[in-house]
């Protein structure tokens, strides 16, 4: 199935996961990843795919998707130690810093130097800050295309002068590369995060026809284009899921006469709807308006809510509960913070407290934003393997929120 939706995941299972192994705790179902991964290679069957590790860097994931094919599309030092540690070679890594602090490209010259690894360079003086600790290798430059799209404001990147070379300066920095000795491979660009309507997809082949424009127009022979990820999947139980087949034509169609390889960084969509969060209420509050349920999960567990208003579906896991009364009710976490709300206004059949509560769509940008703000630990991750179910990640105590304190 293209979806995953929050009522097909076990209830009887995810209680009993609950109860063995306590809240509030991130399920990640490694057979729905590698579902997910199959889908989107049919959709590009001649795609490089590279799996955006910042969308869940978790260990168990990253050997699911390197055993299944992928590379890994790393964003800082410490993502490129997590791939090239979990057994990515290193020709299938590509490193996209911004911006990146200097003890980060210290580390990636030392790893990388001498490989084949893939750096894109968004800016003309990474190329000085590469060259100075010996990396001259591969090199793609990412565009700032002036065009995205995507789930909020936040995350579109395309449109953001954050993200890669001005279009009317690639070509001088393709140049100067070249000159320099790097091995000039093509061109990078990423419309947005969470591509899910038809105005995203249109979006998104308007930012691959610039790549192709400036691809045809190079000065240096190029053979690659990476388009980025971005691919969206639907949040609200009344959302269609992504077109994938179309949104793989419109790329196609983008590059139609040019003989380069395509690249894509899928994070999200190889993730998002293969993790839930489960959390217990522990208050109840009847207010003048919603029904309040306090719950052991918070923005320090899940902040996208939070941090984009983000709407994620929310499931009384109650034994009884299709014998309540739904009402009215919102989620709210434990930190000492109003923005600190899961849900809002939802027709939840009506909570008890000792309730337990699954949140959908949680394996993207879940576990991997949690902090530890209010000095809160971090949740335990369980990993799912058909019947097989295995502790990926402890849940951290109060004496670890002291273990690097001085």
């Amino acid at each position: 199935m293209s979806v995953r939706r929050l009522a097909d995941w076990s209830d009887t299972r995810l209680r009993r996961l609950a109860d063995e192994y306590g809240t509030p705790l991130y399920v990640h179902d490694h057979d729905r990843v590698r579902e997910n991964y199959r889908r989107l290679t049919g959709a590009f069957p001649d795609a490089d795919v590279l799996y955006a590790v910042k969308a869940n860097a978790g260990r168990h994931v990253l050997d699911t998707l390197r055993e299944a094919g992928a590379g890994a599309e790393c964003a800082s030092a410490g993502e490129l130690k997590r791939a090239l540690d979990a057994g990515f070679a290193p020709e299938d890594v590509h490193y996209t810093p911004v911006n990146p602090p200097a003890r980060d490209l210290d580390y990636a010259g030392d790893r990388l130097a001498g490989t084949d690894a893939t750096v894109t360079v968004g800016s003309a003086d990474t190329l000085d800050r590469l060259e100075s600790r010996g990396f001259t290798g591969r090199v793609l430059v990412r565009v700032h295309p002036g065009v995205g799209a995507g789930h909020s404001a936040e995350v579109a990147t395309g449109a953001d002068a954050k993200f890669g070379v001005p279009r009317d300066r690639v070509h001088g920095v393709l140049a100067d590369a070249d000159d320099r000795g790097f091995d000039v491979r093509g061109l990078h660009a990423h419309t947005g995060s969470g591509l899910l309507t038809a105005s995203d997809r249109d979006d998104h082949r308007t930012v691959v026809e610039t790549l192709a424009e400036l691809v045809a127009e190079s000065p240096v022979a190029l053979d690659r284009v990476d388009v980025g990820g971005g691919f969206g999947v639907p949040y609200r139980e009344s959302e269609p899921p992504l077109d994938l087949d179309a949104v793989a034509t419109a790329t196609r169609d983008a590059l139609a006469g040019l003989d380069v390889e395509l690249a894509i960084e899928p994070g999200r969509y190889l993730v998002a709807d293969a993790g839930v969060l489960l959390a217990t209420v522990n208050t109840t509050k009847e207010t003048d308006g919603d029904l309040l349920a306090g719950v052991d999960a918070g923005m320090t567990t899940l902040i996208r809510p939070a941090l984009y208003d983000a709407y994620h579906a929310v499931r009384s896991l109650a034994p009884d509960a299709a014998d309540r009364v739904p009402v009215p009710t919102s989620v709210v976490g434990p930190v000492c913070e109003s923005a600190d709300v899961l849900a809002e206004g939802r027709d939840i059949p009506r909570v008890e407290r000792g309730d337990l509560l699954a949140v959908g769509n949680a394996g993207a940008y879940g576990v991997e934003m949690a902090s530890t703000y209010n000095s809160r630990p971090r949740p335990a991750v369980v990993a799912l393997a058909g019947d097989d179910e295995r502790l990926v990640r402890r849940r951290e105590t109060l004496a670890d929120l002291t273990t690097h304190e001085a």
